[in-house]
């Protein structure tokens, strides 16, 4: 007799339960929130943020004046210069072509493949290697 009490008032009970409408309210105030969430907000993302704000000042030259800009410009094109130098004494006016090469501490092995010309770089120092694919 229990039993049967106890489920009818369990019964009962799912059908007399009340519920309410779920209403979802934003807390940004750019999506519809209240204004006053602002300032906490803001406060909460910069103490999350990780970014320097130092490092992110500096511009694209690495904070250096004029004249270190003007340095390190002017060392550029010196040893692109030396760089084609260099490569037109090596492979000539003709390019690159396959075999094997020695610049300093670094093996080149240019062979002539099917996709292109495949450049294998080993630095002999490190032991490193790069592979370069030249399209045809």
């Amino acid at each position: 007799m229990k039993i049967l009490t106890v489920a009818m008032i369990f019964f009962a009970g799912i059908f007399l339960a009340k519920s309410q409408q779920l209403v979802y309210k934003p807390i940004n105030p750019a999506f519809g929130g209240d204004t006053f969430n602002y300032q906490w907000l803001l406060s909460s993302a910069n103490a999350q943020n990780q970014f320097d704000e130092k490092a992110n000042n500096s511009s694209l030259l690495g904070g250096l004046n004029s004249l270190d800009s003007f340095t390190q410009s002017l060392n550029r094109q010196v040893l692109s210069q030396l760089s084609n130098k260099l490569f037109n004494e090596q492979f000539g006016e003709g390019g690159v072509k396959p075999g094997n090469y020695m610049f300093g501490s670094l093996y080149l092995q240019i062979t002539s493949t099917a996709q292109g010309l495949l450049i294998n770089i080993l630095d002999t120092v490190s032991g490193d290697q790069s592979e370069i694919v030249v399209p045809k």
